[in-house]
C-alpha cells in the first residue's frame, strides 16, 4: 500500500485480506515490514469487499499509521 518513512526509519505497509463467510464480509490488517522486522495489526477491518477496506485504509493519515505501528512494536528491552 505504500511507505511509511520518519527519518532513516523505513516500514512498507501492505493490507491483507480474508474473506469470513460466517458473516459474509471481508475482514483485513496491516503489515509493517522492514528489512529485520515484520509487525501487524490484529484484524481491524471488517467490511463487504476489498474495495471498501482500501477505501478506509486510505482514510488514515501517516501520524494514524504511525500510531498502529507503535502499538504492534515489541517494547525495547530494558538494560541495566
Amino acid at each position: 500500500m505504500g511507505e511509511l518513512r520518519r527519518g532513516d526509519d523505513r516500514w512498507e505497509v501492505y493490507l491483507e485480506f480474508q474473506p469470513d463467510p460466517s458473516v459474509d464480509a471481508v475482514r483485513g490488517r496491516l503489515h509493517f515490514v522492514n528489512r529485520e522486522r515484520h509487525h501487524q495489526t490484529g484484524w481491524i477491518f471488517l467490511e463487504p469487499g476489498e474495495g471498501e477496506i482500501r477505501e478506509r485504509f486510505g482514510e488514515f493519515s501517516a501520524v494514524e499509521l504511525w500510531q498502529f505501528l507503535e502499538s504492534v512494536e515489541e517494547p525495547p528491552v530494558a538494560r541495566g
